[in-house]
């Protein structure tokens, strides 16, 4: 089963925010850990940035994700 995964680009387009912010934002502790290090960089699981959105952005949660 593949899995469905946010790069820092897609982070940043589904939060708003700067590329610096989500490079403040995954440094967190509250974040979650990365699914995997590549070449192109960093990618997380959509489910486990979604939950953190639902949790520390419900207002983005609205908003939906996972169509990007």
């Amino acid at each position: 089963m593949p899995q469905h995964l946010y790069g820092t680009g897609e982070i940043q387009q589904r939060l708003g925010v700067s590329r610096e912010r989500v490079r403040q934002l995954v440094q967190r502790p509250d974040f979650p850990r990365p699914y995997d290090v590549l070449r192109m960089g960093t990618v997380w699981r959509i489910e486990d940035v979604e939950a953190w959105i639902r949790e520390y952005r419900p207002h983005l949660a609205e908003e939906g994700g996972e169509a990007l």
